[in-house]
């Protein structure tokens, strides 16, 4: 029982009303293992790095129980690079700079001994890339993926290939609305579940989160936080919590996936409150835990009184 993430490992060199980072540990399958991991002890990581990689990165995955074997280090290349500019509207941001530099030929390959992966996470990667993933893969349970609008507007076709082939669409409300076409949102989930996915997980940042699958639609809360210093990330630590919680569950249905929603939840909320994933590397169980009850306190309805007849 494993855990598969392929995506990105990169710098990201971050601006928000509350502070800077500069050259900070970043990507998505970064942060999608490092959430996974305190979920699962078999956590596989597939990305590409350059020369200009510091050991002292890959050392912190490695001893946080990240299988790096799937990890490309090009001795010649440079790491993939993002600089971005939050507002005090935390979902409004501009990319400033983005150098693609080694992942602009990544083309990873799977290690034998992660084609047994159960839950296979594809991080946001162009769609041609995320299919010749599933390919090297032997039948895996559950299937997540990511995407963005840069692959909406402009692979739209191979995008949706791809949706045929995965079981769980993770994106944000703009995305979605995007995809289908569909200003409103149940609208919107029934034409992209159409597409492929029998599940699709929006994300609506400070909202929370909407389940859409078969005859559920489940909304989760957003954690209140008195500081949020860097986003960056949330999504995909978002994912590896579902991810995670999935894997320590063993099964896929409504009440696990809703499970899911919460631990992911909780995940990304940790994520936020400090630049790059400086909470992911030193969090504990009872902390998670603990903020995973908090969640379901804040979701809780108590028991409703019937109106009577007049």
């Amino acid at each position: 029982m494993s855990i598969l993430a392929v995506g990105t490992v990169a710098f990201d060199s971050i601006e928000t009303p509350f502070g800077t980072a500069d050259r900070v540990l970043g990507g998505s399958a970064t942060y999608l293992t490092l959430a996974a991991r305190y979920f699962s002890d078999d956590v596989r990581l597939v990305g590409v790095v350059g020369g200009d990689f510091p050991d002292r990165h890959v050392e912190a995955l490695r001893t946080r129980g990240v299988d790096l074997e799937g990890l490309t280090v090009d001795p010649d290349g440079e790491t993939f690079f993002w600089r971005g500019r939050y507002h005090y509207d935390l979902n409004d941001r501009d990319t400033l700079d983005t150098q693609l530099n080694v992942l602009q030929t990544f083309d990873p390959q799977i290690p034998a001994s992660y084609r047994d992966s159960t839950i296979v996470c594809l991080g946001n990667l162009e769609p041609t890339i995320q299919r010749d993933v599933l390919a090297q893969v032997d039948n895996p349970s559950f299937v997540i993926c990511d995407t963005m609008n840069y692959w909406i507007e402009n692979t739209p076709d191979s995008l949706r290939e791809t949706l045929r082939l995965v079981d769980c669409l993770v994106i944000n409300d703009a995305e979605a609305r995007e995809l289908a076409d569909e200003p409103n949102l149940v609208k919107a989930a029934s034409i992209i579940r159409a597409m492929g996915p029998d599940i699709l997980i929006v994300k609506k940042g400070e909202h929370g989160a909407l389940l859409f699958s078969d005859d559920i639609v489940f909304s989760a809360p957003a954690y209140p936080l008195e500081a949020i210093q860097d986003p960056t990330g949330a999504g995909d630590t978002f994912a590896g919590g579902l991810a995670g919680h999935l894997m320590r569950e063993g099964v896929f249905n409504g009440a696990s996936l809703k499970r899911g929603i919460i631990y992911g939840s909780a995940m990304a909320s940790f994520a936020v409150e400090e630049f790059g994933p400086e909470q992911l590397l030193r969090l504990d169980a009872s902390q998670i835990s603990k903020r995973a009850r908090a969640f379901q306190d804040l979701a809780h309805i108590p028991e409703l009184t019937p109106l009577q007849t007049a």
